[in-house]
Order: structure tokens, then C-alpha cells, then sequence
């Protein structure tokens, strides 16, 4: 198998994955997480919406400003929380059975050799967190630099993203070894396809309810193709 170019393997797989995403099984599989994500974070925000930006205000000052400043802030800070806990519950809960079902239509003479594991899933979304709130936290600096901040918020999104699937679209199928060499030699693409999604996190309920589950599709079946290749090379296992 000949590795597609660039932009072949991104649209390919964003074209690929849309069938996918409107199935009744994968839809069925990722409401109650979805759901649940979406619930919690709606109660978080309305238990902590005026102490958060109470103390908001008292940092920036008591003017009107600061006072729209600190709402804009809180209603950032709730809505990233909630994405990134939809995208993790996708990527904890429901990418076995989306990897399964994308392999199944698209990928069965790709051998699963099983590589990943349920701990592994854990601790990527863990680091993919751990590293990504900090960073989104120091880029609303840039909020008064709209711009800057609109670039900032769809990049880390985009990281994010390829951080949070990369490891569960590649785990059933490859081997320990392999999940690691596809990972490195697929970052540009992975980074692309992170990119080219990335405009649904500024979509409010889209980033919440569409973007995970599309995300987890599309970035298996990058995967499952660049494993495919890598082993198609001569590189991976046969």
C-alpha cells in the first residue's frame, strides 16, 4: 500500500468517517457519555458560575468592564472544561467500538495485535489534560488580542485533539512498538486533521456533541491508514 499525500490522508479520512459517524450503533454508544458530560458541567457551571466570576472581578476590578471581562472568561473556562471532558469520555468509553467498527468496514486486513491497553487509555487522556488546561488557561491572556486568542484556542483544540485519540484509534490494532513509530511519524498529519477539525470547538453543543464522536471516527481512520502503510513498508509487524 502506497502512503497517501498530506492532504489526501486528512480529507480522506474526514470524508470517510462521515457515514460512520450516522450509524444508529455509534450514535447509541455515545449519547449517555456524551449526555452525562454535558449534564455535569451544566450543573458545575450553575453552582459556580457567580464565585468564579466574583472572583473574577475582584481581580480585574470593580469597573463594568472587568465585569463583562470576567463573564466572557467564566463562560470560556466552562464551555473548554465540558468539550474536553466529552472528547475524554469518547476516547475512554466509546473508541474500542468505534475502532471495531471502522476497522470492520474499512481496514479488516489490518491485523489487530493489541498493543494498547485500558490503563494506557487512561493515562493518555490524563497527560493529554494535565498538559492541555494549564496551556488553554495561560492563552486567555490573548483575549484582548482577539486574533491571537482565536489562533491560540483553535491550535491547542487541535492538540487536544490528535493527543486524545491517537493512542485509543491505534491500540486493538497495533503493537506496542508500532503505536509508538506510527505516533512519530505521523505527527504533521495528525496536527493536520487536529487543525482541520478544530473549528467545531468554537460551535457551541457541536463541540460538545458532534466534535468527539466525528473526532474519534476520523482519527482512527487516519490511523488505521498510516498503520497500514507503515506496515505495508516493511517497518511494522506483518
Amino acid at each position: 500500500m502506497i502512503r497517501a499525500g498530506f492532504a489526501t490522508s486528512i480529507a480522506g479520512a474526514l470524508s470517510r468517517a462521515v457515514p460512520i459517524l450516522f450509524t444508529a450503533r455509534i450514535v447509541g454508544l455515545a449519547v449517555l457519555p456524551l449526555v452525562v458530560a454535558a449534564v455535569v458541567w451544566t450543573g458545575i457551571a450553575v453552582a459556580g458560575w457567580h464565585p468564579l466570576t466574583d472572583a473574577l472581578t475582584r481581580i480585574f476590578g470593580a469597573s463594568t468592564l472587568s465585569r463583562v471581562a470576567a463573564d466572557v472568561i467564566a463562560v470560556l473556562m466552562f464551555a473548554a472544561l465540558a468539550a474536553a471532558t466529552a472528547l475524554t469520555a469518547i476516547a475512554v468509553l466509546a473508541m474500542p467500538v468505534i475502532v471495531r467498527t471502522v476497522a470492520a468496514r474499512h481496514y479488516p486486513t489490518v491485523a489487530p495485535l493489541r498493543g494498547g491497553t485500558f490503563a494506557g487509555s487512561l493515562g493518555n487522556a490524563a497527560t493529554a489534560l494535565a498538559l492541555f488546561i494549564p496551556l488553554w488557561l495561560a492563552s486567555l491572556v490573548l483575549l484582548f488580542i482577539p486574533p491571537l486568542y482565536a489562533v491560540a484556542s483553535l491550535t491547542l483544540n487541535a492538540w487536544l485533539t490528535q493527543r486524545m485519540f491517537r493512542y485509543d484509534a491505534l491500540a486493538e490494532h497495533a503493537a506496542r512498538a508500532e503505536i509508538a513509530a506510527v505516533i512519530a511519524r505521523s505527527r504533521t498529519r495528525l496536527m493536520g486533521l487536529g487543525l482541520a477539525l478544530s473549528p467545531l470547538s468554537l460551535i457551541p453543543l457541536v463541540n460538545i456533541f458532534v466534535l468527539p464522536l466525528y473526532g474519534g471516527i476520523a482519527f482512527t481512520e487516519l490511523c488505521l491508514a498510516e498503520l497500514e502503510a507503515f506496515r505495508a513498508s516493511g517497518q511494522g509487524a506483518p
